[in-house]
């Protein structure tokens, strides 16, 4: 396990510990004084309900203190309920913000044992409500698992940051798998740009006999970025280049094929924009020669006669064929 400064597991206090690390306010009357004396002792024995029965009593009587808050909330995390735990903890750490350590602390407890027994989802609650009170807190050896519990939940998003910091803090021990993940991630987020770069690195990973599903991915995201790039406004040629060059990489991989046919009209249209007019009409004359080309290939044959015949043939020292 790597080491965390910032997760210091916290023990169970004894009774006389309780009362010295949650500091009360004085109490406001002796029926919530009573009612808190009895938790008290009920938690020094381990009798964790009768100990929140207590406590709890003492809340709706108005002993509304930080640190009764506090007693609480350790005590729903002694139970493991995570929920009401991070509920009491943020009312007491607002009161008293010298409490949110204890809270971090009882929080990522609770993740460890959730994560030791691979309970993701109880492990998530109790991070997410950590790191409510302390952003930025280090997450220990769970990074990975977060990061699976949201891709498997479709929280491609949430996912990310944790991925990243598993890649930043073990890069050298990431695995294909996790790398493959990662641009899947960033591929449903819409950002085919960094997916790319992690398909790519993960097909460098692996043997040529597992690039199928990748290879996949890659032609995907890359004719997308290219469409993307050449229908935009004011494309300057150095964009368009690298619109050329995805749609390039996505005929090189052959994948997806059912957009083959496109692939080649998009290179094709891409060419004449840059003034390859030979270049271009190659391009469309391909369209016809792959699967569900369908109506496609008559309008691939319409452009290639239009530079052919029309203004392409002026065009051909330069600037756009059509």
């Amino acid at each position: 396990m790597r080491s965390n400064p910032t997760f210091r597991p916290l023990a169970a206090f004894p009774a006389a510990a309780l009362g010295a690390l949650l500091v009360t306010a004085c109490f406001t009357g002796t029926t919530e004084e009573s009612s808190i004396r009895r938790g008290d002792q009920a938690f020094a024995q381990g009798k964790w309900a009768q100990a929140l029965a207590e406590y709890r009593l003492a809340v709706r009587q108005g002993a509304d203190d930080a640190g009764t808050l506090a007693r609480v909330a350790h005590t729903y995390a002694q139970l493991g309920r995570v929920d009401d735990a991070s509920t009491f903890y943020v009312e007491a750490a607002a009161k008293d913000p010298a409490f949110a350590d204890q809270a971090v602390s009882d929080l990522m407890r609770l993740a460890e044992d959730a994560r030791v027994r691979r309970d993701r989802f109880a492990m998530a609650g109790a991070v997410e409500a950590a790191l409510r009170l302390r952003p930025g807190l280090g997450v220990s050896d769970m990074s990975l698992d977060l990061a699976r519990h949201y891709f498997q939940a479709g929280e491609y998003g949430r996912a990310l940051p944790f991925y990243e910091r598993e890649l930043t803090e073990s890069a050298a021990l990431a695995t294909p798998e996790v790398v493959f993940e990662v641009g899947q991630a960033y591929e449903e987020i819409g950002d085919c740009q960094h997916a790319l770069v992690f398909f790519e690195r993960f097909r460098a990973l692996v043997r040529e006999g597992d690039w199928g599903e990748v290879d996949w991915h890659i032609g995907s995201c890359a004719f997308r970025l290219a469409r993307e790039i050449r229908t935009g406004t004011d494309v300057a040629p150095d964009a368009l280049d690298r619109a050329l060059g995805h749609v390039s990489r996505m005929l090189e991989l052959g994948e997806p094929r059912n957009l083959l046919a496109q692939a080649w009209f998009e290179k094709g249209l891409i060419l004449s924009e840059l003034g390859d007019c030979a270049g271009a009409m190659d391009a469309m004359a391909r369209v016809g020669t792959a699967d569900n080309a369908g109506a496609l290939a008559d309008r691939a044959l319409a452009i290639y006669d239009e530079i052919r015949f029309g203004r392409g043939l002026e065009s051909l020292r330069g600037g756009r064929c059509r």
